[in-house]
């Protein structure tokens, strides 16, 4: 498969965290079956898949065994792996991941231009369902505009999504992109809105209308540990923007632990963020369809 990472040499670069040693189980409520994890990550094992030597950040090994673990203790079943930076455009590992799922994992790659349309038959039929784009400033910034672009309408073509990974003072320089986009597009954990600037801050009230009017919009309502402030539980203060955003479209709402919460410093326990759901969405029946109807509508597990 398609790949622009020379051989890993481990470049002196920013080594960050690995995750708690284990979540705690939920206690605000019991997954329902077939319940996904709509945003989580696989990093190597380096030894097997090394990580690219143009990243901006070294995880430490947090592989799909561990990541079995986690799924366990939670009581989900499905997975949504979205591939990180520090693997570049090798999404070897993912692909793995999603393998060893036997039907329950999808995928979202990163790619470039480099990858042939055999490379896209490949990912599309190990279960990718989409591309991710960061335009976040500690991983790089925004990418080339034309290259994003070729690389949108060529994915277009098998009905595959595109996720995007948005700085909140960024998110409004960005519509007539969105405005633009052939096919539905997702937005990585609430646009990452400061909690502390309130739900009627700009980036967020745009971010609301954007998913009030654009049925082609999704937006995952994640990562409350880095929305937060002082960025440690409780997370409370994100309540109130992941509800505004369940009640604008409910049927277009994702929701992921983002395991194992690359570049934070105080590592969150998966088994809190599942329960803070309960508080996102206080009726089961808006809960399961969170969980459940909304991943398998997007990514249709096989």
């Amino acid at each position: 498969m398609a790949t622009l990472n020379p051989p890993h040499d481990f470049p002196l670069d920013r080594t960050v965290p690995g995750p708690r040693p284990e979540a705690s189980s939920p206690t605000a409520f019991t997954a329902p079956p077939r319940a996904c994890d709509a945003h989580c990550h696989v990093f190597g094992p380096a030894e097997r898949f090394p990580f690219s030597p143009a990243r901006t950040y070294t995880p430490p090994d947090s592989g799909v065994d561990d990541f079995f673990r986690v799924q366990d203790r939670l009581g989900l079943s499905r997975a949504v792996f979205v591939q990180a930076s520090c693997h570049g455009s090798d999404n070897s590992a993912m692909v793995d991941a999603i393998q060893r799922g036997e039907g329950r994992f999808a995928g979202v790659a990163m790619i470039d231009q480099s990858f042939t349309d055999a490379d896209l038959d490949e990912l599309h039929a190990n279960q990718v369902r989409g591309i991710r784009f960061n335009f976040v400033a500690h991983l790089g910034g925004a990418p080339d505009l034309d290259v994003f672009w070729e690389l949108v309408h060529r994915v277009a073509k098998r009905h595959w999504h595109i996720v995007l990974h948005f700085d909140a003072k960024d998110f409004g320089e960005y519509a007539a992109v969105l405005d633009a986009m052939p096919v539905p597009y997702v937005i990585d954990h609430m646009a990452r809105v400061p909690a502390t600037d309130g739900v009627e801050q700009a980036p967020f009230q745009r971010l609301l209308e954007r998913i009030t009017s654009d049925e082609r919009c999704w937006v995952k309502i994640s990562c409350a540990e880095r929305l937060t402030d002082g960025k440690v539980s409780p997370f409370d203060d994100v309540v109130p923007f992941a509800r505004a955003l369940i009640e604008a479209a409910p049927d277009r709402v994702l929701w992921g632990t983002d395991w194992p919460h690359p570049n934070l410093e105080a590592m969150p326990d998966e088994g809190e963020l599942l329960d803070l759901v309960a508080a996102y969405a206080p009726d089961e029946a808006v809960r399961n369809r969170i969980l459940v109807n909304n991943p398998q509508d997007l990514y249709t597990f096989s």
